[in-house]
């Protein structure tokens, strides 16, 4: 749904970034015209009973800015793993706010009670100032107390909090509500991470761009500001010796932050909490976000049909028009899993309601039964804003169990779409219930089968105190939505809602409760919104996800717009309200690939933008490009004109051959699905992952992979008929083309032809792809046959290539082996002086047996020999030659001009197989 007046944004945004970047740039240089503080020194230090090691920090000198420091500290230091090192800092003497343990599960440190260290007579005092785990290495200086992080392996500095000559910062800053610490980085290092925002300059953090961190509706048009998720992590990859090492550092706090990138060193300004530190060793990208994601919460397992193409609009007034949408997609056959309500189905724009004069029940539970029995999914929205109304009965519920976020000791009065609303307070246990109840009882009138949580940031249409206007209507029904019609007035008379330090809130230091909950506020148990603000959106996906999980025991889709740390353990992501412009299209990009590194690896963009119209040639590029998003859907706004993907021929022809190739290569993207549950790996990935040596790609932006070995290299500007794409060294098969192939030594970019309708789609050497033929419905696609594409190195005399495939009965709840409901089946091939051996290894392989799956064929790519098969066996028996097995050879085209030799490259192709996916087979040949 839109951001609060979108058309204001939309022509401010070019004057935002511009006074964004000088206020950026004034808070940078202030950075060092005044130091804040003068630090800490050591005083005690010792071991604990867990592994551990505490120490005490004494202030050396208060100082009076941003509010008085705090005199006695207590750090504390464990090696969690072998590649996870932890460092909490926190006021010795007072409990802090902390992300709550029971919302975000990990080790607790030590009780402030525990006494160590603070009389001479410790009983376990230690003298060094190094304690080292399996990789990392923590080490100190008392006075000033400073810290380092190393690796072992290498002894590369990985944090290092010691201020110097060369770069000064301030030592380490611990007031109530003003905390600063920095580290130095070298030249080389590159950043990712440390969102959300949308990044002008590509994936790699920018040295001078504002990094604030504070869960905001502003939509994402606005550049280098804070937008609706806070992910305080970022991964460093460097590049030593020809050697890549990656690593991470989450601080695992939620209160609004600054994040300074200079270059050289990194700085965080926080307005609460403590300084919760986890560095996490990788050594490569994968392992930096397995481990990150095995603290966090591994994201959670989607549906198959998720990753089904997905159509919206907001404005989709009654349900003749979205019958009419399904029935368009269908005649123009265009792939379309999923059909979704904006709040054009609710009453009067109430949560959990029905307009019935609109959306007739009995029409609708119609129309759901015909969908439903084809395979296509209904998911519909919802926002947090609960309408202040007598007769509505979720809000009379709320109230009777007394579930809204306090302020002044009555619930909290904001506006949203509905007009004056409350806000559900979800930490709060009986909240938990109450909303679990109301998805519940609103599955009962609407069998829906995901939701779509948005404003949860959250978004209020008016900032302050408010209350109802007596003797007006409010909202007036006319006009935009979005206008404020409640009586206010501005809260500024405490000081969590007008704190010493301001963060860079919304690109341009508006007070921290503008347009959101004054920061005043309360939750449960005394909680102030100061502090869980931007964790509003986590604890309402985490309550959604309970509540759609105890209506039938499937497994949950839900889409969030407001992410915090550990959010796709329960959540999708879109990344809200784009514009339809080529600029949008190239940001999404570096935002889908940042939000795989956050750990929430089912994300994609609006395709074709939000807001406003976009051209056609534009929205032929986009959904070349969203077809390949791990969440593939086209929305739009009100107030722009219909954009559905049949509504031009053109964009429709687009749709047909970019969703085709996506449709086909479902069981390659669940897979990965599966293999994000269990490791954390993003789906969509930037090409560091996989060639983490590569330098070239480091920066790059306009291209990326789905998984390790599927490349993306769309067109993004306007006018194009061609693209210039960076290969990295290896050998790169046209997905659209399997003969054609590049193949580089060192890498190589090459100009590829790009028609307005094709998408140039590439798989790496030493692969194996399994693909199913497609459909209009990905449950019909489920069921046409397997084909597997295998590529060793082009004329390769030697060479290996893997794959894996995980099947299963997609809603259960849990995405697992051994159930009884799933199948996995590792893929190996090798080639040896021309012999091809080609086998899998299958586990539980029941499942895949029931369902009756085959591999119909098989496409070898890269081989090179005189092109005739002899010896052709399947599991040790001839395939004779009347079988209705075919067999192929065609020769490879080499796009970049690079020949082998006098080798003649080949494809070898066996059709009509009936090899069953649910048992071990071994195929061979051998080729003359």
């Amino acid at each position: 749904m839109v951001s609060p007046n979108p058309i204001a944004f939309l022509c401010l945004s070019s004057f935002l970034l511009t006074l964004l970047l000088s206020v950026a740039g004034a808070s940078s240089s202030s950075t060092n015209a005044t130091k804040i503080g003068q630090g800490y020194r050591l005083v005690s230090i010792e071991e604990t009973p867990d592994g551990g090691i505490i120490g005490f920090l004494q202030v050396i000198k208060k100082t009076s800015i941003y509010g008085s420091d705090i005199p006695l500290l207590r750090f504390y230091v464990k090696h969690e793993s072998d590649d996870r090192l932890r460092v909490h800092i926190t006021d010795a003497n007072k409990q802090r706010w902390e992300v709550p343990y029971n919302i975000l599960s990990r080790e607790q440190p030590p009780a402030l009670t525990h006494t160590i260290g603070r009389s001479r007579k410790s009983k376990n005092p230690i003298s060094v100032s190094e304690y080292s785990g399996s990789e990392l290495l923590f080490s100190y200086t008392s006075d000033p107390f400073s810290f380092k992080v190393k690796r072992k392996s290498n002894g590369e500095t990985l944090f290092d909090t010691s201020s110097d000559a060369s770069d000064p910062f301030s030592s380490l800053v611990f007031k109530d509500q003003y905390l600063e610490i920095s580290t130095k980085l070298p030249k080389d290092a590159s950043l990712y991470g440390l969102g959300e925002n949308s990044q002008p300059h590509g994936i790699k953090l920018y040295p001078g761009d504002p990094y604030t961190l504070y869960t905001t509706d502003i939509s994402a048009i606005n550049l280098n500001a804070d937008l609706y998720g806070s992910h305080p992590v970022y991964m460093d990859l460097r590049n030593s010796g020809g050697k890549a090492f990656a690593h991470a550092v989450l601080l695992l706090n939620s209160n609004g932050m600054d994040v300074f990138y200079k270059g050289t060193s990194l700085t965080y300004k926080i307005i609460g909490g403590v300084f919760d530190f986890y560095f996490f060793s990788g050594p490569s990208p994968l392992n930096v976000v397995d481990q990150y994601t095995q603290l966090i919460g591994r994201p959670a397992p989607m549906p198959y049909w998720a990753f089904g193409f997905h159509q919206c609009r907001w404005g989709y007034h009654n349900l003749s028009v979205i019958e009419e949408v399904v029935d368009s997609y269908k005649k123009a056959q265009i792939p379309l899993d999923v059909i979704w309500n904006d709040d054009d189905h609710m009453d009067g724009k109430k949560d959990f309601t029905l307009n019935q004069a609109n959306y007739p029940r009995p029409q609708l539970l119609e129309f759901l039964e015909k969908i439903h029995s084809i395979g296509m999914k209904y998911v519909v929205i919802n926002d947090p804003g609960i309408a202040v109304n007598s007769s509505y009965g979720v809000y009379q519920r709320g109230l009777a169990n007394d579930v809204f976020i306090k302020h002044d000791g009555e619930p909290f009065l904001a506006q949203v779409w509905p007009g004056a609303v409350n806000f559900p307070d979800f930490l709060n246990p009986k909240t938990v219930s109450w909303w679990a109840d109301e998805i519940r009882r609103f599955h009962e009138l609407v069998p829906i089968d995901g939701l779509w949580i948005d404003m949860n940031e959250v978004s209020n249409f008016c900032s302050g105190k408010c209350t109802i206007p007596q003797g007006k209507q409010c909202p007036t029904g006319t006009g935009p939505g979005w206008i404020c019609c409640l009586d206010c007035k501005n809260i500024t008379s405490t000081r969590w809602d007008d704190p010493p330090y301001k963060i860079n809130a919304s690109g341009t230091q508006v007070p921290i409760g503008f347009k959101t909950i004054a920061t005043s506020a309360v939750h449960y148990n005394g909680v102030l919104e100061y502090d869980a603000h931007s964790l509003f959106g986590f604890t309402e996906s985490i309550a959604t996800h309970k509540g759609l999980l105890g209506i039938e025991g499937k497994r949950p889709f839900i889409l969030s717009r407001s992410t915090f740390v550990g959010s796709g353990k329960y959540v999708a992501h879109w990344t809200g309200d784009n514009q339809g412009t080529w600029e949008n299209l190239r940001y999404s990009i570096s935002t889908m690939l940042n939000f795989g590194i956050f750990g929430i690896p089912m994300v994609g963009s609006d395709i074709c933008g939000f807001y406003p119209q976009p051209t056609e040639e534009l929205c032929n590029r986009w959904i070349e490009v969203g077809a390949f998003y791990p969440f593939s859907r086209d929305h739009a706004n009100y107030y722009s004109p219909r954009q559905e993907l049949y509504q031009w021929e053109s964009v429709a022809e687009s749709s047909r051959n970019a969703l085709g190739i996506r449709y086909r290569i479902l069981p390659y993207l669940y897979t990965l699905n599966y293999e994000a549950h269990v490791s954390g790996a993003p789906i969509a990935r930037p090409l560091f992952f996989s060639f983490p040596t590569y330098t070239e790609c480091y920066g790059l932006s306009t291209q990326f992979l789905l998984g390790s070995s599927l490349m993306i290299s769309p067109v993004l500007e306007q006018g194009k008929t061609e693209v210039k794409a960076l290969f990295p060294p290896g050998s790169w098969y046209s997905l659209l083309d399997l003969i054609s192939t590049i193949t580089s030594k060192d890498g190589i970019y090459v100009t590829l032809d790009a028609p307005l309708h094709v998408v140039n789609v590439h798989l790496y050497q030493n692969t194996i792809l399994p693909m199913q033929q497609g459909g209009l419905v990905s449950k019909d696609a489920r069921k046409t046959p397997f084909s597997l594409v295998i590529t060793f190195p082009a004329g390769a005399s030697d060479g290996e290539a893997k794959g894996n495939l995980f099947l299963d009965e997609d809603e259960q709840p849990e995405m697992t082996l051994g159930n009884g409901y799933s199948t996995y089946v590792d893929f190996h091939a090798t080639v040896k002086q021309g012999a091809v051996k080609i086998w899998s290894q299958v586990q539980e392989g029941k499942f895949a047996l029931d369902k009756g799956w085959f591999i119909e064929t098989v496409s070898v790519l890269g081989l090179s020999g005189g092109g005739t098969l002899s010896s052709l066996e399947i599991d040790g028996k001839p395939l004779i030659a009347d079988s209705n097995v075919k067999v192929s050879t065609s020769e490879h085209v080499h796009l970049n001009g690079q020949e082998n030799g006098e080798k003649r490259i080949l494809m070898v192709s066996l059709k009509g197989l009936k090899i069953s996916i649910g048992k071990n087979f071994d195929l061979n040949w051998k080729l003359g």
